[in-house]
């Protein structure tokens, strides 16, 4: 017989509440080899991820990446490694931390946010289990990924679902799927980039490089391409650039086989061998820096641009803890969660309170422990 998880003791007298789940992809523990491979490990074993054949995927991935690949990572990692540990991780925490504040602000009734992410720690499981424990009958799950993919915000779904099939009482359940084309996001986007231009002045190209895809995910029906360009466009025409002036590229791609074009790498150098002397970046894709825009964008990137002839290159951070983002963040979280009690304007607190305790002393009445 199934085992499934029980709260009884938020059965009859502890208010409800929303729950917010904040995700995202994840991290290492630590910059190492052994903390790489059991991340790698998790990572690259999931089927939305990887989708080959599961027996010949296992050999290749236990037979030369987990015996090759951690070590070369755990270097990069130590690059971006900070006193607060992992970049992404610090900055997803700060970002939790913001709204959870502003949500509190926004609603009539509790609310509780936490943080939970799809590989390695603080897990999705551990994140549900604090939201369980403070009743949490309503929960909204957002993926802190703009541009949908089945890779990611699928892969959080099927993650998130495979936990709540071992709770006995399920919440609510809402998800928000893409914010690719949000006016908040947007604006957000374009203000930062205005701002790195106060510095640094206007370039001669305007990258955006998107974390890249299999090309025959594309071609199977993922929507990612396909939003990375509106994200791309619509910040583009609130800057008013020209069409020259602009591009979309991607990066981080794994193995031999083809994926989305134009590769970032590429581009960068292909500029820097064509005379483009300045070159401004910006990675839209991503909600937090991380290893794929620290090291590999800001770091490596500069390097073969430079290399291949170009004079300056500057990396435009991502949103992060900014004011802007946190507050579009909020702004998609109250959106989704219209309807709900907690952001009801009749939300009566010790009404609900002396309810509860009429329900229990009918419970213990009846017989019932709570």
């Amino acid at each position: 017989m199934a085992k499934y998880i029980g709260n009884p003791d938020n059965i009859h007298d502890t208010p409800a509440c929303t729950g917010i789940l904040l995700t995202n992809l994840g991290t290492p523990d630590a910059p190492t080899s052994a903390a790489v491979r059991r991340y790698l490990a998790e990572f690259l074993s999931d089927p939305r991820v990887i989708e080959l054949a599961k027996p010949l995927w296992w050999l290749i991935l236990h037979g030369i990446i987990l015996r090759t690949r951690p070590r070369r990572s755990a270097e990069a990692y130590s690059k971006v490694w900070t006193d607060d540990g992992s970049p992404l991780l610090h900055i997803a925490r700060q970002q939790t931390a913001l709204i959870a504040q502003s949500m509190t602000e926004r609603a009539s009734g509790p609310i509780h946010v936490e943080l939970g992410m799809r590989y390695g720690n603080p897990s999705l499981a551990s994140a549900l289990a604090k939201l369980r424990q403070v009743n949490a009958q309503r929960l909204l799950v957002l993926p802190l990924y703009p541009q949908y993919s089945a890779t990611t915000t699928a892969s959080t779904f099927d993650a998130i679902a495979a936990e709540l099939k071992t709770w006995r009482c399920l919440p609510e359940l809402r998800m928000i799927n893409h914010y690719h084309d949000h006016p908040g996001y947007i604006t957000a986007l374009v203000e930062s980039i205005r701002d790195h231009w106060v510095e640094h002045g206007k370039p001669e190209k305007l990258l955006f490089s998107f974390h890249g895809l299999p090309k025959h995910y594309f071609l199977a029906g993922d929507p990612y391409y396909c939003e990375c360009q509106k994200t791309a466009r619509l910040v583009a025409e609130q800057l008013g650039l020209e069409a020259a002036s602009w591009f979309v590229s991607f990066q981080s791609r794994l193995g031999l086989q083809e994926w989305l074009k134009p590769y970032t790498d590429k581009q960068l150098k292909e500029w820097g061998r064509s005379g483009i002397s300045n070159v401004q970046i910006i990675c839209p894709g991503f909600s937090a820096d991380c290893l794929e825009t620290l090291e590999e964008v800001k770091l490596q990137n500069r390097g073969f641009f430079l290399e291949a002839g170009g004079k300056e290159f500057s990396y435009i951070p991502a949103l992060n803890d900014q004011g802007m983002h946190i507050h579009a963040l909020s702004d998609i979280i109250t959106q989704h969660c219209q309807g709900w009690p907690e952001f009801a304007d009749t939300y009566d607190e010790q009404m609900i309170k002396d309810e509860l305790l009429k329900t229990r002393a009918r419970a213990q009445a009846q017989g019932a422990g709570h």
